[in-house]
């Protein structure tokens, strides 16, 4: 993902390879700065500042986002299944969530859920995106 900051706006195109983990709208975007994604950033790298793969991921599976400008919670394009941001999919994974007492469409039980689900099978769950966020963590070493 390319993404160009200014002081007014963020662009944003996505390459075409991308399919799993994409979502509704990838069309090239121009904005002021939205301070909810800005701030949902923040939020995921605090949460996950001891698990960086879990912050790369978030980034690939959402752009680092769990709301979209209407309010409504992130879902998936390929899979509308797919929710908020760290795309954990309801049909699989909503039972076992709601049994924790977590929320899916919660950030803050979004990412607990989705820390569970590393502890206990590691990046697996985000094997779909692993192009995108294995790519980052090379980069990186």
């Amino acid at each position: 993902m390319l993404a160009i900051l200014t002081a007014t706006s963020i662009q944003t195109a996505f390459p075409s390879e991308i399919a799993y983990g994409q979502i509704k709208d990838t069309s090239v975007v121009e904005t002021g700065v939205d301070s909810s994604i800005l701030d949902t950033e923040l939020i995921v790298r605090s949460y996950f500042r001891d698990t960086p793969i879990m912050i790369q991921i978030a980034r690939c599976e959402s752009t680092f986002r769990h709301t979209l400008a209407d309010g409504s919670v992130l879902q998936g394009y390929v899979d509308p299944a797919d929710t908020g941001v760290m795309q954990i999919n309801k049909r699989y994974h909503e039972k076992s969530a709601i049994a924790m007492n977590l929320d899916l469409e919660d950030i803050n039980d979004n990412m607990a859920y989705a820390m569970h689900l590393y502890e206990k099978q590691g990046t697996q769950p985000w094997s779909a995106s692993a192009p995108c966020w294995n790519r980052s963590i090379a980069m990186n070493r």
